[in-house]
């Protein structure tokens, strides 16, 4: 793998250990200067899996040694939940960034930051715009419509609630998010809030939530949403990956939220019936 560098002040071999940072890479065309990168980078671009890039242990347990051995000038990570972490990053000696998002405004400023220190700041921009284009197109169509409520969850076991960025999905989608974004909430507090849609994206999960296990153990067999069939998995990387990737999110969110608006995603998976014994599937 070769690289020409445009200019002397951006740095030419990147180390990923967040997969956000490799789709947007990827999206504004620079995905040439990464060097090594992360297993789950590759779950949401399949291009990076190439083996020319060096694997690494991902921001929840980068190792300093590994990092050194790819000879990045940079480093980009999520901040992680353990110290541990963090001190391994620095211990490398390469500069580094950190990205802890939360919103889908901090989303953007990440692009922006990316973008700029590999000398594209316009082509960011251009990446922030059309994203933001696609989510005004889908609030418009959602404008006047019924607003059902709807729990989505990171997790499973705590259950914890998705990130305000995905709460923010959800409005734009046409829902009204039940819960607290990123917080961790009891089986019987969504039973009371009782959601008209539930959703399932699991970090690391795929779509390969288990629906029809969870909501026959966590009692939420008399919810609106089981009633009605409308529990759904979406792919983790749709929702859960803060990158240009959420466009894709969007639109699976919406097509649960407003079938009659929205048509079937890749990615989703659906109970489509809850009778007393079974759960019955449908898959696009």
């Amino acid at each position: 793998m070769t690289y020409t560098m445009p200019n002397s002040h951006s740095p030419i071999r990147i180390a990923c250990l967040q997969p956000s940072a490799s789709v947007i890479l990827h999206a504004i065309g620079e995905l040439g200067r990464v060097v090594a990168c992360t297993r789950y980078c590759a779950d949401v671009v399949p291009g990076i899996a190439d083996g020319e890039r060096v694997i690494l242990s991902d921001s929840w347990t980068a190792d300093a040694n590994e990092i050194v051995a790819a000879q990045p000038d940079l480093v980009i990570a999520a901040v992680p939940y353990q110290e541990k972490a963090v001190s391994e990053i620095l211990k490398s000696g390469s500069r580094f960034l950190g990205l802890a998002p939360k919103t889908l405004a901090d989303i953007y400023t990440d692009i922006a930051t990316i973008a700029g220190a590999v000398g594209a700041t316009e082509r960011g921009e251009e990446v922030i715009a059309e994203m933001q284009r696609h989510f005004d197109e889908v609030r418009s169509r959602t404008a006047t419509a019924e607003r059902p409520r709807v729990f989505c969850e990171e997790w499973g076991k705590p259950i914890l609630a998705s990130q305000p960025w995905v709460a923010e999905l959800v409005e734009i989608a046409g829902g009204d998010f039940v819960g607290k974004p990123g917080a961790a909430v009891s089986r019987e507090e969504v039973l009371r809030l009782d959601p008209e849609v539930i959703i399932a994206s699991w970090c690391g999960a795929g779509e390969r939530v288990p629906l029809q296990k969870i909501v026959a153990e966590r009692g939420w067999q008399s919810s609106s949403a089981a009633r009605t069939g409308r529990v759904f998995s979406i792919r983790d990387e749709y929702l859960n990956t803060p990158a240009p990737t959420l466009v894709f999110g969007l639109d699976a969110l919406a097509f649960a939220i407003h079938p009659e608006l929205f048509p079937r995603t890749k990615g989703t998976r659906q109970i489509t019936e809850v009778p007393a014994s079974q759960v019955s599937y449908s898959e696009p």
